[in-house]
């Protein structure tokens, strides 16, 4: 018996059906006076009933590009293409890297000659920073990742974002982890786990085998010694304190923060406690990792690309700064504790629901996400694209530097996790951070460390919930 469509997937047909419809109005396939296909070829076409189709129309119709002629048809209007529209992306400096940005516009300007798209770049990593400007409608497309998600959920500042249509192309659990009480928010473009990254050419120097999915810390640690040497090169390195390194540990140990029935959350004694034990041990090893006072995960970048140290924790995202280099260098899963998890992170585009551009912007959040552009990030990119058949597509005639084992993402999908799996808000995550970083430096022990995990985060501080 054939299984019945799911109303999921007539959705998909009929956002599919407008969106391709409203591009090829705006980019000029079908021009001022013209005509749309009829409805029942559209009803053929995109296997969609003649309710749901007149209901796509109507849409159009409400945008201002067809108007519906009775016995004929829908025609597209003049006001449809008389004017070039300009829309506003607000991004981070690293997006051009990550994605190829200003390839990706061209080619979406190509696609769509009366839409310009005009870029705002962020100061601050954080999305919230956008705040006035989604306010005003000064931008009208953002870029963010999942933390600013989390926290966009929880300050209420979701409803500062319009819905959008689910890309059935893309990874569930990535579609997932920006969606919120079953509702899509921001459509994701780029992810990456948390990965090893080494220098391939110090391993056969030294005679040594080169990380796999099996390799505890205690086999980094043990490594990292054989590789060091005369205060020249270390060998392992990377920037705890950032917001993409540290949470990974922890996470490692199987435990997340929670509450007793007194409302005290107790972490003396636990797995979760050796975790940030081990951090403190890898730091604090003059052996193997050097004493620098790094300003983010820049610093590791820059010194792994000069040799300076043989390991570091890194993302795909972040190794796209070798990918115009000879740097001998291969990635494998991060080394793990308890269990073999790693952190994500997950980059998508949202829609502002102030703007004033709002079909322009949609086709802009559609094309980044399409098959298309998403083909080019994975050519011209170490990044991996969202969408599945082409993340998992076979390169030919790769003209990157690109790490052998770039498909091992494929193999450890199941050991991914998001920093909301802490089960803690965004603000806490800061003030853990602190806490951590105090009793990293030696700044407090580790009694005073449990004491004011215990007495400082309340209850109110576990995550909000989604589905």
């Amino acid at each position: 018996m054939k299984e019945k469509p799911s109303r999921k997937t007539f959705r998909s047909r009929l956002d599919e059906m407008v969106y391709q419809l409203r591009a090829d109005i705006m980019n000029g396939a079908l021009k001022p006076g013209e005509y749309l296909p009829s409805e029942s070829s559209l009803v053929e076409q995109y296997h969609l009933s003649n309710k749901t189709v007149r209901k796509g129309l109507e849409q159009l119709v409400e945008e201002g590009l067809i108007v519906k002629i009775h016995r004929i048809g829908s025609m597209v209007t003049e006001a449809a293409q008389r004017t070039v529209t300009t829309i506003t992306l607000g991004c981070t400096y690293s997006i051009e890297r990550d994605l190829e940005l200003n390839l990706l516009l061209s080619d979406f300007h190509t696609e769509y000659p009366s839409i310009r798209v005009k870029t705002v770049m962020n100061t601050s990593d954080n999305a919230l920073s956008f705040g006035d400007y989604i306010e005003r409608g000064i931008i009208d497309v953002f870029t963010m990742n999942q933390l600013d998600f989390q926290e966009f959920l929880e300050k209420g500042a979701i409803e500062t974002l319009e819905p959008l249509s689910v890309n059935e192309d893309i990874y569930p659990f990535l579609t997932n982890s920006f969606s919120h009480n079953g509702i899509l928010y921001v459509q994701p473009l780029i992810f990456s786990p948390i990965v090893l990254c080494y220098n391939t050419e110090h391993f056969r120097e030294a005679g040594l085998p080169e990380p796999d999915g099996s390799w505890t810390w205690d086999d980094v640690v043990r490594t990292a010694s054989l590789l060091s040497g005369n205060n020249q090169r270390y060998g392992l390195y990377f920037h705890l304190l950032s917001e993409n390194r540290w949470p990974a540990f922890l996470l490692q140990s199987g435990m997340k923060f929670e509450w007793d029935d007194h409302g005290n959350c107790d972490i003396s004694g636990s797995k979760m406690l050796e975790s940030i034990n081990l951090c403190k041990q890898l730091i604090h090893n003059k052996e193997i990792f050097p004493q620098y006072l790094s300003e983010g995960s820049h610093d590791a970048t820059r010194w792994f690309l000069q040799e300076k140290f043989s390991m570091f924790l890194t993302n795909y995202m972040t190794i796209n700064e070798y990918k115009h280099t000879n740097l001998p260098y291969d990635i494998s899963p991060l080394p793990y504790i308890e269990d073999p998890k790693t952190l994500t992170v997950v980059v998508g585009m949202a829609l502002n629901k102030h703007s004033k551009e709002k079909e322009a912007a949609k086709l802009l959040i559609h094309f980044l996400s399409s098959r298309r552009a998403q083909q080019q990030i994975l050519k011209q990119t170490l990044s991996i694209p969202s969408v599945k058949a082409i993340a998992e597509s076979e390169i030919k005639d790769d003209p990157l530097n690109r790490p052998s084992r770039f498909p091992l993402f494929r193999e450890i999908l199941g050991t991914m996790r998001f920093h909301r799996d802490l089960n803690i808000t965004v603000s806490t995550f800061h003030t853990v951070r602190d806490l951590l970083k105090m009793y990293w430096s030696d700044m407090i022990d580790e009694e005073t460390l449990c004491k004011r995990i215990y007495n400082e985060l309340p209850p109110e501080a576990a995550a909000i919930a989604r589905n």
